[in-house]
C-alpha cells in the first residue's frame, strides 16, 4: 500500500522541519540548535524570504546544471533555490550543527557537506550562490572567480559590493575591482538593510552577480598583474609618474608599449581602467620573457584612455 494511502498499515509520513523565516522563528531555531551567531565572524542570518527569492532569480541557469551554495545557514536561500527547480544542489556548511539541520531539512533534495568554501574543490560547477560572512567574503569570491565558475550570486557587505562593481575614478575603485574584472563582470543589485538579518549587522548588505569572462584571460601572468596592481595602489594618492618606476627601470617606454595615454605620469592609479593594467602586466611579462609586447595604438584622448586591445 502506498505512503499516500489512507490504509492503516501505512507508516506515518515524516515531514522535514520547516525553514524558519522572520526574526522570532530564527531565534527559536538558534535556541533549539544551541547556536549563538558570532559577530566577530560576521555571522548574520537572512530572515527575509523575498530577498532570498531575488537572489535565486539572478542565477540564470537551467535545471540540471550543478549548483553550489556556500553557507547554507538555516536554509532560507536553499528553499528559494529549490523552489525554482534548480540543481543538483550541493551545500557547503562549516558549522556541524547547521550541517546536520540542513541534512534533515533537505533530505533527498540536496547534498549537504560539512566543508569550507576556501578549500573545497571547485570542479564541475556551473553556478554558485551564498550569503557570505563578512569576514571571509572577499577571499571566497576571488577563489570562485579564479575557478572560472560561469555565474556567481552572493550577498556581501555593501562596501565590498561597491568595490567589486566600481568604475575608474571613484574612491571604491581599486585592487579588488581589477581582480574581479580580470575574470569577468560584476553587477551590484539591490541593497539589503540590516533589519533583514538576525542578528542585524552594523552595515548594509548588497546582492552582487558575477558573470565569468569567456575564453582566455587577458593577461599572460596573473601573478605579474597582481604584483603590479599591489605596488601601484599601495600609494594611490601619488601620481603614476612616481609609482611606475617602482615596477620598471624604463617607465616611459613601458607605459608607451602598454598603450597608456600620453599624460599617464600625472594620473593616479584609480584613473586607469582595468585594461590599462592588463596591458601593463603583459608588457612587463613580455619584456622579462623576451616575448612580443602588446601592440598599442594612439589613444583617442580623454583622461586615462587606453586603446582597444583588438585594434
Amino acid at each position: 500500500m502506498s505512503r499516500t494511502s489512507t490504509g492503516s498499515s501505512s507508516p506515518p509520513e515524516i515531514r522535514p522541519p520547516a525553514v524558519p523565516s522572520g526574526p522570532e522563528a530564527i531565534l527559536d531555531q538558534f535556541q533549539a540548535l544551541g547556536i549563538r551567531p558570532s559577530r566577530r565572524l560576521g555571522q548574520s542570518f537572512l530572515a527575509d524570504p523575498f530577498v532570498a527569492d531575488a537572489e535565486a532569480a539572478l542565477l540564470e541557469i537551467a535545471p540540471g546544471e550543478p549548483l553550489l551554495e556556500i553557507g547554507g545557514g538555516l536554509g532560507i536561500l536553499t528553499e528559494a533555490v529549490l523552489r525554482r527547480g534548480l540543481g543538483p544542489l550541493t551545500i557547503l556548511e562549516t558549522d556541524p550543527r547547521l550541517a546536520r539541520y540542513l541534512a534533515r531539512t533537505f533530505a533527498g533534495r540536496a547534498t549537504i557537506l560539512e566543508a569550507d568554501a576556501r578549500t573545497y574543490p571547485l570542479t564541475a560547477i556551473r553556478a554558485a550562490i551564498g550569503n557570505l560572512p563578512y569576514a571571509v567574503a572577499t577571499p571566497i569570491l576571488l577563489r570562485l572567480f579564479a575557478a572560472r565558475i560561469p555565474r556567481v550570486v552572493a550577498m556581501v557587505q555593501n562596501e565590498v559590493a561597491e568595490r567589486l562593481a566600481a568604475t575608474p575614478g571613484g574612491r571604491s575603485y581599486g585592487r579588488l575591482t581589477i581582480a574581479a574584472a580580470l575574470y569577468g563582470t560584476v553587477e551590484a543589485f539591490r541593497k539589503v538593510p540590516p533589519t533583514s538579518f538576525v542578528p542585524p549587522p552594523a552595515v548594509e548588505s548588497r546582492i552582487v552577480a558575477f558573470t565569468a569572462r569567456p575564453g582566455p584571460l587577458p593577461v599572460r601572468s596573473v601573478p605579474q598583474l597582481e604584483r603590479a596592481v599591489r605596488i601601484l595602489f599601495s600609494s594611490r594618492r601619488k601620481q603614476l609618474g612616481n609609482l611606475l618606476p617602482r615596477l620598471t627601470a624604463q617607465p616611459g617606454a613601458v607605459a608607451a608599449a602598454a598603450g597608456w595615454a600620453s599624460d599617464w605620469s600625472t594620473l593616479r592609479p584609480e584613473d586607469l581602467p582595468p585594461d590599462a593594467y592588463f596591458r601593463l602586466s603583459d608588457t612587463i611579462t613580455g619584456a622579462s620573457e623576451g616575448l612580443p609586447k602588446p601592440r598599442g595604438i594612439r589613444p583617442r584622448g580623454g583622461k586615462g584612455s587606453v586603446p582597444d586591445r583588438s585594434a
